[in-house]
């Protein structure tokens, strides 16, 4: 069998990002060897100069497009370009990316305003999902961040996120009473 070319037909028709061991399932091999075919067909893409590549998302991967022919991309489809996330946005990824799963109050406590608005926003660009409810009173929901904000960051998993200045932490505020 030509594992590439499977692999290039299945993530192609899928068209979303693809748990590699499903992936592997698909081909009959285990998940190591479907890692290494990937890998020799990411290198392929590449070395042929193609349109597309191959993102490795965190257990997941998915053609893309290369971000060089975005232009003609959105030209041809009139595909809308994103529109620009705001410092509040991107206050609450990074605290969300840095420390999820996290709840709206922990997130509204390291940035000392109400963000549920913000939250909501990044829910339905779908750059973070409900992830699960606490089980402590109110049974809150927490927030942790999708592939498609790998993707849209160009990060293959969270490890590639740049490391936070030893000044800087995101823990929540003390109460009163832990002071």
């Amino acid at each position: 069998m030509n594992y590439q070319a499977a692999i290039e037909a299945i993530l192609f028709v899928n068209g979303t990002p693809l748990e590699v061991e499903r992936l592997a399932a698909g081909l009959g091999i285990d998940t190591a060897a479907a890692r290494e075919q990937l890998l020799l067909y990411g290198q392929r893409l590449e070395e042929e100069d193609r349109g597309i590549r191959l993102l490795f998302l965190d257990n997941m991967v998915q053609l893309a497009a290369k971000s060089q022919y975005e232009a003609q991309i959105v030209t041809v489809t009139d595909l809308k370009h994103a529109s620009p996330l705001s410092g509040a946005a991107m206050e609450v990824l990074a605290i969300i990316a840095y420390n999820q799963p996290v709840t709206k109050s922990f997130i509204e406590q390291v940035r000392g305003v109400e963000s549920g608005n913000v939250v909501n926003n990044l829910v339905e660009k779908g750059l973070i999902e409900e992830y699960e409810r606490l089980m402590v009173p109110g049974r809150p929901l927490t927030y942790k961040t999708t592939a498609n904000f790998l993707r849209a960051f160009g990060l293959s998993s969270l490890s590639d996120l740049p490391p936070l200045p030893e000044n800087l932490t995101a823990e929540a505020p003390k109460t009163e009473d832990e002071e």
